[in-house]
């Protein structure tokens, strides 16, 4: 699987990148899709215009088409993670921003490919997912 990363913040995203790479570089699908890292105006602005919310938050991702398995369709979608925010996040949670930044880019990844958390039983099934690539990278809290 292909990641295409743009970075349009002034921060060294190149850690990061190096490891998202490795955690997808495993996942056989034979699909690519864009992370881009951006600041908190950005991703406001995203989540304000896209989903009428009008704050900070720490992901967002947009899918291409509503089936992952569709094979005219060769990009997922885009995922932005504001990475301000995620260093903020990694602080609280008590763990490293390379974790965080890995969870978020996981996160969107799982939305991308169809993946929710509107109820219990998806937020279950979606964080057991997560977990699992996350582990199968090394990747642990």
């Amino acid at each position: 699987m292909k990641v295409n990363f743009f970075n349009e913040t002034e921060e060294n995203v190149k850690p990061y990148e190096k490891v998202i790479k490795g955690i997808f570089r495993d996942i056989n699908l034979k699909k690519e899709f864009n992370l881009i890292f951006v600041d908190e105006e950005e991703i406001q602005r995203l989540n304000r215009e896209f989903r009428h919310i009008d704050r900070v938050t720490d992901v967002i991702s947009f899918a291409n088409c509503d089936d992952p398995n569709n094979e005219l369709e060769l990009e997922l979608g885009d995922i932005f993670i504001c990475v301000k925010r995620a260093h903020e996040q990694a602080k609280e949670y008590g763990h490293s921003d390379i974790r965080e930044f890995s969870f978020l880019a996981v996160h969107g990844y799982l939305h991308l490919c169809g993946f929710d958390h509107q109820t219990k039983e998806e937020e279950e099934i979606m964080f057991k997912k997560q977990d699992e690539i996350l582990e199968r990278a090394g990747i642990l809290r």
